[in-house]
């Protein structure tokens, strides 16, 4: 925008007009890691805007580093924290980049080679572990077969991973990989801001479309085997059900954390607890009196989110000091997690 300067006194004004996307201010930022020889490899950039994107790593289209960060943004992400590599080599540096920033909700990466995959689910983990809690949402490849996501998924084996599938179509119509569908699925999650309500039926806008049609028959294999299917009605395209990929504990079927809400409630209530006590409790003394009072506060965050119906209920709420070290107390609780409606089954009566 320019601006004319003027002698005149009076009131002035200019306009313009843009199509390109920005980030929302309700939702979270998205990590990513993806090849791009444009910008310097290894440095992370936080970009909130396409045109800020395009001007940094180019427009190439297709699924290049640009194009996941306007379908992340368009679909619900605030920004997008950008590292670009210089090849697949590069890809084990940007994630450890990328682990110890703050503020991350979900991390994806420009590649489906599946060793790549199971780095960036690492350093989810990892980070999740030192208290930065994240999911990452993986893609297969162009056409991958059912039977090709579902061993994908089973070689990721993890609630903090989500596999999207089918693969996409570029704006000519060509089959290419389900990056733009994870990007895309990875901005809505971003977006969300009751980690209790469901993924399924959410609508990923600014893709091209689906390379693969799934029939129900598939789409009941893939969330039994830890796949979130999409698919494309009228038009529309949106997530059937949101699960993760873990699906087993060591040999053994597991369905604790098939649902994708899950873990997402989990990273709501633990690290919001772990905030209200530490801003709480910064230089507090490990008496009865405090202990009591980091009781009440650890109850009235929960009561906050069974009202939001986070949680369905809690229970055994106890503090205690750590008998072998004065300087520690220990919190102890149960919660239940809220699930999300998936289905609703009519059964009708009917008199002749």
């Amino acid at each position: 925008m320019s601006i004319s300067v003027h002698q005149r006194p009076g009131v002035y004004s200019s306009y313009d007009a843009s199509t390109v996307v920005s980030g929302r201010g309700t939702g979270r930022l998205v990590g990513l890691a993806a090849v791009n020889t444009q910008a310097q490899a290894g440095t992370a950039q936080i970009i909130t805007s396409y045109d800020r994107a395009a001007a940094v790593f180019g427009a190439g289209g297709g699924e290049d580093m640009t194009e996941l960060i306007r379908l992340a943004l368009k679909n619900g992400a605030s920004g997008v924290a950008a590292v670009p590599v210089a090849d697949e080599g590069g890809y084990e540096e940007a994630f450890a980049l990328l682990a110890g920033m703050e503020g991350i909700a979900l991390v994806i990466c420009g590649s489906t080679d599946l060793a790549v995959q199971k780095k960036l689910r690492d350093s989810v983990v990892e980070a999740s572990e030192l208290r930065r809690e994240r999911l990452c949402v993986a893609a297969g490849a162009a056409d991958e077969s059912v039977d090709d996501l579902i061993a994908r998924a089973k070689e990721i084996n993890h609630e903090r991973v989500v596999l999207a599938a089918p693969g996409c179509l570029d704006g000519e119509g060509k089959k290419i990989s389900g990056l733009c569908l994870a990007a895309a699925v990875a901005g809505a999650i971003a977006g969300e801001s009751d980690p209790a309500v469901p993924l399924g039926g959410a609508e990923l806008l600014g893709l091209n479309g689906l390379c693969t049609r799934l029939e129900d028959k598939d789409i009941d294999r893939l969330i039994l085997g830890g796949v979130t299917p999409v698919e494309s009605l009228g038009g529309v395209v949106s997530v059937v059900r949101g699960v993760t990929t873990r699906t087993t504990t060591g040999d053994t079927a597991d369905t604790a954390w098939r649902d994708l809400s899950a873990i997402r409630v989990v990273d709501d209530v633990i690290p919001g607890l772990r905030s209200a006590l530490r801003t709480k409790f910064r230089r507090a003394k490990n008496t009865p009196q405090s202990r009591g009072a980091i009781r009440a506060q650890v109850v009235l965050e929960l009561e906050n989110k069974l009202a939001r119906e986070v949680i369905t209920g809690y229970e055994n709420v106890t503090v205690t000091a750590d008998i072998q070290d004065p300087t520690r107390c220990l919190v102890e609780f149960s919660f239940t997690v809220a699930h999300g409606l998936n289905q609703i089954w009519l059964t009708a009566h009917i008199t002749v």
